[in-house]
């Protein structure tokens, strides 16, 4: 049994894309209780700053590991020494991606959307095969960060709902496969929380005041959610959900219930004309 307030002492910890935004939140929550952790992310700086400052607060740990989810031998290599240094993987959290820029489906290129592909979706394909065999062996978990959008769908996000309409199907085969050897697989599909990537994303906007307060007022909660809140969801799903496979759950504060305006006042089209 874990002590008291440590929901997940000593178990080892793979977050992508840990460095900031939602994998921060998540690399925080588990170092607090009690886990070893290991940070994957491009950001070099942002990571071994928050690895020190994980080590100074215990009362787990981190361990930064430079890595582009883009290529799989990096992947690999974070695989092989997570293994290395704990001798075991309990759980991976496959999380890095990226949202780009409003953009309808004439302006995306082919190649921007394989890359899109490739970054968001594939780097989870790679991740999961790897860990798995180490991850059955502890009979541990993998929670993958989906997104709301990729249910309900997005304006202008065409090629990132598609990427994250594959990972919440990707979680419920992989759920299937896996039960077998007692590995659990879930999802986690946030709706807007305020991260690094939700402020720049903002900030590029013709009115980022706007937007923002539109992200805000889009749940039923009235605000937007914390990468606190998204770890914490992640250290259920890891600690408590042992009865809970191939699900999505959602952490949208209410953003996809009641009836919302669908229409806009603009100039329309009829292409019957």
């Amino acid at each position: 049994m874990a002590e008291a307030g440590l929901r997940y002492k000593d178990k080892v910890v793979i977050v992508t894309g840990g460095s900031k935004g939602i994998g921060e939140g998540a690399v925080r929550v588990f170092v607090r209780n009690g886990s070893k952790v290991v940070i994957c992310s491009r950001g070099e700086e942002a990571g071994k700053k928050l690895e020190a400052e994980m080590n100074t607060s215990g009362p787990g740990e981190a361990f930064f590991i430079p890595c582009d989810v883009t290529k799989e031998q990096d992947i690999r290599n974070v695989i092989d020494k997570t293994v290395e240094k704990y001798g075991r993987i309990d759980c991976l959290i496959n999380n890095a991606g990226w949202h780009p820029p409003e953009q309808t489906i004439d302006d995306t290129s082919v190649e921007d959307f394989r890359s899109l592909l490739n970054l968001n979706l594939v780097s989870y394909f790679i991740a999961s095969k790897f860990a798995l065999p180490h991850l059955r062996k502890t009979q541990g978990n993998i929670i993958n960060m989906s997104s709301l959008v990729g249910v309900i769908g997005q304006t202008h996000a065409c090629a990132y709902v598609t990427t994250k309409g594959g990972i919440t199907s990707f979680t419920r085969a992989l759920a299937v496969d896996e039960a077998k050897y007692g590995v659990r697989v879930n999802t986690i599909s946030p709706g807007n929380i305020w991260t690094p990537l939700w402020e720049g994303l903002s900030k590029v906007s013709q009115n980022p005041e706007a937007m923002v307060k539109g992200g805000e007022e889009a749940q039923l909660l009235g605000r937007m959610g914390t990468i606190e809140e998204a770890g914490q969801m992640c250290l259920f799903l890891a600690a408590e959900a042992t009865f809970s496979t191939g699900t999505d759950l959602l952490l949208s504060g209410g953003a996809e219930l009641n009836y919302g305006r669908k229409t806009r006042m603009v100039e329309k089209t009829n292409i019957y004309e």
